[in-house]
């Protein structure tokens, strides 16, 4: 049992809306949408979760799963952080063996992805798509650069993020009984001291951070 949970309760304030990004529209079509349709074709996926905020429950149910004829999507609502969005959204999972948490706001994920994501947390438990990273990252202080990084070994990192339920929800639990927070889920599962598998993402699969992502997405022909 394959689940995908979608993480899609946040404000998104850096684009400015005054309203959730995920309802902003690429093509016709809302991001959110767009992402839900994705994990909704993919052969490899048996149950899709989306966390919204409870304020917008409504709202999606109206909008986007009945408007696209999206049937049998679950719903969790958000909590107050991300982190706490993304354990409701595990709690609101079948018996599933394997998860995919994957941000809403990213609508360009690809099925080999999906595929590629799963295959890797079946045999390690955990994996993370990512890309090499491009530019030159230095440490700054004081205005000042201090240091700078070796390029090679450092990866920008993109979801979906995938691993055995098990893992994912202990991982989870000890954050909440440790009172730990993190920016992603699988630092959560490295303080376990579990390795994270990185699986080759793609420099296309963004997440919509500011109004210029928009722009990109509607250039990019494979959406």
């Amino acid at each position: 049992m394959v689940s995908a949970v979608i993480v899609a309760a946040g404000k998104g304030k850096r684009m400015g809306l005054g309203f959730n990004k995920v309802f902003a529209k690429v093509k016709g079509k809302e991001i959110i949408a767009l992402t839900i349709e994705k994990f909704y074709a993919s052969s490899y996926v048996n149950e899709i979760v989306v966390v919204v905020s409870e304020d917008e429950v409504e709202f999606f149910k109206e909008n986007i799963l009945k408007r696209y004829n999206f049937n049998n999507v679950k719903i969790a609502k958000g909590g107050e952080e991300r982190q706490f969005s993304v354990y409701n959204g595990l709690l609101a999972c079948s018996s599933s063996d394997i998860v995919l948490i994957h941000d809403g706001a990213r609508p360009n994920i690809k099925d080999d992805m999906i595929k590629r994501s799963i295959d890797g947390a079946l045999k390690y438990g955990a994996t993370t798509l990512a890309v090499p990273v491009i530019d030159t990252i230095k440490i700054v202080e004081d205005g000042f650069s201090v240091e700078t990084l070796n390029r090679n070994k450092l990866y920008a990192i993109q979801t979906p993020q995938t691993f055995r339920y098990d893992l994912i929800l202990k991982a989870h639990e000890n954050a909440i009984k440790n009172g730990i927070k993190a920016t992603d889920d699988a630092t959560l599962v490295e303080m376990l001291g579990h390795k994270v598998k990185i699986i080759e993402g793609s420099y296309d699969n963004i997440k919509v951070t500011t109004p210029k992502d928009i722009l990109i997405l509607e250039l990019l022909a494979t959406i």
